[in-house]
Formats: C-alpha cells, structure tokens, sequence
C-alpha cells in the first residue's frame, strides 16, 4: 500500500472513531478527534512539497476540515445559529475514502480557509514559540481575515434543588505585564477531575473590551454546571486565559489558573497564574511571572434550604 493510500486510510479511521464518539454522545472525545484530523488535512494541504494530492483535491480537503471546525464549533457551543448537524458530516465519509477520484461537486457550500491554522487540543503551545515576541503588534493587524470576535459560550445556572449548592464564579480581571496589548482576549472555564477528565461542558467568556494598566477587566459571571456537593475529591476549576496572534493567525493560551475544591467559597479570591501548556492533572507547575499579578475572582454560593 502506498504512502498516500495509508495517509487516507488514518484519516477515514480518524473520522469514523470521532462521528462514533459524536452518536455515542462522548462530545469531548468528538471534537478532539475532529480537531486533530482537521489539522491532519491542513497540514497536508500547506505542506508545499506535498505531490500526493493535486490542488483540487488540496482544496475539498480544505473544505473537509471547515467542516469538521464546523461540528467541532457546534459541539462545543450549543447555543450556536449555524449548527451543522452530525448527519451532514457523515456525508462526508465517502468523499474521503475516495479522495483520489472524487469529481463531484462538494455537497455544501464552504471554503477552505488557508489563513488559518486549526490546532489539535494542546498543540497551540507548541507553534507559539513567545508571547513576548510579538507585543508591538497593531491591533488591527490580519482583522480582515479572521471570524468574527467570539460572544462567549456561558450557560445558565442549573435549576435550584433543595439542600444542593450552585457555585456562580464572577470572573473581575486578570493582571498582566503586557495586558494592553492582547487582542480578543477571552477565558475558557473548564471542571476537571483528578485525571484532567472534563466533568461539565466547557465554557467561553465573551471576548473582554475594558483594557487598564496591567489589567484586562472581564465582569462576567461563570455558571458552573454541577452541583458542588457533586464534585468528586481532587476536581478543580480550570481558566485558560486566551488571546489572537496576528502573526501566528491562531488564538493562543497565554497563560492559566485554577481553582481547587478547598478554596470554594463565598467572597472575593486572588488565584495565581501559570505558564503554559496547562497541566489539568496539576504536577508541573510553574508561575507565569513573580509580580504581583493575579487572576481576580468572587465566588457566590446558591441553597435552597
């Protein structure tokens, strides 16, 4: 079997095991597995030297990874207008099993997006080389070609039940040494277990605006979607704090914090913040600057007696 027939082989493997993730209802295993042959494909179609694929097969592999973005996106946000539906995706199963001799029109109206680069969970920290090389970018630098600024992905508090606590996470400001100059900034909250399994969707702040100082200002309240009675011994509350690289064309993690179980209570909190990549099982750690800059939370506790 040649190396291209082995490369297509992997990729519809890579496909199968992520559309019976989505069915079986695994969402995070789904769009890890999305992600990571999106990537695949758009490696292959910037690899300049690549001959196995032809320029119109380069570009309904492009297609293909816009759509597996798409149901990632729609995975991952369910409050999304434009959910492409799992149905839709396995439409293009046969189209990548027979990527060599496919000639027909592609069965939805996409784009490839070259601009972009489509990372694989925990692969952005290995393609931003520094977060301070590039502090003088202009803000308005490559706006042209990017989506959208996010609005966030946050959900409503769980219905209240007698004797259960709700925990709100208010999300005040983060503080850094170049806070002035990142560029749609935005936090993505997660709850993890001892193992760095997600326990609950994750959520997506909406982009922040209010820049001062060293501080990015968010003011937004975080509904954390299990009851805290219900949070096993060793779970924490995950903030990767996120910005765009116009250089780099992706959105990076720049830095992280989290809160662990002891530490839920009601009132104000100054939590530490730490290099990347972020460690869910918390092993390694290392602080992302000795000065006195911090991520600025307040917690608030909901029982109904």
């Amino acid at each position: 079997m040649s190396d291209v027939n082995k490369t297509i082989q992997k990729w519809h493997a890579s496909f199968r095991k992520g559309s019976d993730f989505d069915s079986w209802g695994q969402l995070v295993e789904a769009i890890d597995e999305y992600q990571i042959l999106a990537r695949q494909m758009q490696k292959e179609i910037h690899t300049t030297s690549s001959t196995d694929f032809t320029e119109e097969q380069k570009k309904t592999l492009g297609k293909i990874a816009t759509c597996l973005e798409m149901r990632s996106a729609s995975l991952q946000c369910t409050q999304s207008m434009e959910e492409f539906k799992l149905e839709d995706l396995k439409k293009l199963e046969t189209i990548i099993e027979n990527i060599l001799t496919y000639n027909k029109e592609f069965p939805f109206d996409v784009q490839p997006v070259p601009s972009r680069k489509i990372l694989a969970p925990g692969e952005e920290e290995d393609l931003d080389l520094d977060d301070d090389e590039d502090a003088g970018a202009c803000a308005s630098e490559a706006f042209a070609s990017r989506a959208p600024a996010s609005q966030g992905t946050l959900l409503p508090r769980l219905p209240s039940e007698p004797g259960i606590t709700l925990l709100t996470v208010r999300i005040e400001k983060i503080g850094l040494k170049d806070a002035g100059q990142c560029i749609d900034p935005y936090i993505t909250v997660s709850v993890k277990d001892v193992n760095g399994v997600d326990l609950n969707p994750v959520q997506e702040t909406p982009v922040a605006t209010r820049k001062e100082d060293n501080y990015i200002h968010f003011c937004v309240d975080v509904e954390i979607q299990r009851h805290v009675e219900k949070l096993p011994k060793g779970a924490a509350i995950f903030f990767e704090f996120k910005h765009y690289k116009p250089k780099k064309k992706f959105t990076s993690t720049k830095c992280y914090a989290f809160l662990e179980m002891d530490e839920i209570k009601p009132g104000p909190l100054v939590i530490e913040l730490y290099k990347k990549p972020t460690d869910f099982k918390r092993k390694k750690l290392q602080l992302l600057t000795k000065k006195p800059l911090f991520l600025h939370l307040h917690q608030t506790l909901h029982k109904d007696s």
